[in-house]
């Protein structure tokens, strides 16, 4: 994939309040970690992660998406006039139907010829609706639209803690663990064709995709259907496979990505990974060949945000200066499925 008038015209963000430690997580499974005799600290240890946001009980998601997209389009002064496509891409949503898409389009004012959609793919959804937007752009289809996304991990933490006490093994604390490291927050990408002002901004250059779906069983969340009467929601992860089998899979999609867009690991300037912890990024970085010192990382004090992740970890980039005008910078998303996701952009 190749674009030649794709512009990232602007990335709002918006993290949720309430600050939560892994000691006050560790505190509140004590009990499990007694039965087990797990000393305090692993979470942290394990994963990198000292912190993550949660929302406030009750937030609607569409609440978080909408001021983060409220943002996007007040940095660039662009009107809701000129969205011709709103696509919600969280893994949370407000509910089955309609499109998670329709609350956040009706609060902006976005509405007649503009197509309001959910896409939906895990950790890559915001990046797989960059793309769908960018090749309306490319077609001459729209020449804005926004990707939406609000995540919360409070809810499926505070069902995996009391899980995790009613039944204290070491199987259910390795398998629990990833989603412990989950974080909220919402983002919105707006992506333009570059003709709303003359100023400067990073134009997306191409990218590719890979996927292996036959590792689609190694995390999941999703309803146990055990009692048709009583639904609950349930998260389940492999952490060594994910890990393993995802790095092979980002190695591939990185020599891919290179080849199509006619680059070298030396040329890139910057990179910007999905967000799981230390040990993924530590070991992807070095698997790829990529200098650390070119990387940006924030899941130290927010967590894995899901598809919410590696933009605004962009944007914090950009805002301290990291992402610097010029740069050639790597996208690298993968998420459950596999499926692994690479942009080129340049700053």
């Amino acid at each position: 994939m190749k674009y030649s008038r794709v512009y990232i015209e602007s990335v709002g963000y918006e993290l949720a309040p309430i600050v939560v430690t892994s000691s006050e997580l560790e505190s509140r499974l004590k009990p499990m970690y007694d039965a087990l005799h797990i000393s305090p600290g692993q979470l942290e240890a394990l994963t990198g992660i000292r912190e993550r946001r949660w929302w406030k009980p009750n937030t609607r998601i569409s609440e978080g998406a909408i001021a983060a997209a409220r943002k996007a389009l007040r940095e660039r002064n662009i009107s809701a006039a000129d969205i011709g496509a709103v696509v919600y891409a969280g893994v949370c949503r407000e509910h089955f139907e309609p499109a998670t898409a329709c609350q956040v389009a009706a609060a902006l004012g976005v509405h007649g010829n503009a197509a309001v959609y959910d896409t939906s793919n895990a950790c890559l959804g915001v990046l797989n609706g960059v793309l769908d937007l960018a090749n309306r752009i490319e077609l001459g289809q729209i020449r804005a639209g926004l990707v939406v996304a609000c995540e919360s991990s409070r809810e499926i933490n505070e069902i995996m803690i009391r899980q995790m006490l009613a039944k204290p093994t070491m199987e259910n604390f390795t398998t629990s663990l990833a989603t412990l490291t989950g974080g909220s927050g919402a983002v919105a990408v707006l992506v333009t064709d570059g003709s709303f002002t003359p100023s400067r901004r990073p134009r997306l250059l191409g990218g590719v995709n890979l996927a292996e779906p036959q590792h689609h069983e190694l995390c999941r969340w999703g309803m146990r259907l055990d009692d048709p009467q009583n639904h609950v929601p349930y998260m389940h992860t492999d952490a060594v496979a994910v890990m393993k089998y995802g790095v092979e899979l980002g190695k591939k999609t990185w020599e891919a990505f290179l080849k199509e867009l006619d680059l070298t690991t030396d040329r890139i300037d910057k990179v910007i990974c999905h967000q799981v912890g230390e040990a993924h990024q530590k070991l992807i970085l070095q698997t790829i060949g990529i200098d650390p010192k070119k990387d940006f990382t924030s899941f130290e004090f927010l967590g894995n945000m899901g598809t919410v992740s590696l933009p605004v970890t962009a944007a914090i980039a950009k805002e301290r200066d990291f992402l610097l005008p010029g740069d050639i910078v790597g996208f690298l998303g993968i998420g459950s499925g596999l499926n692994c996701l690479m942009l080129g952009i340049q700053w």
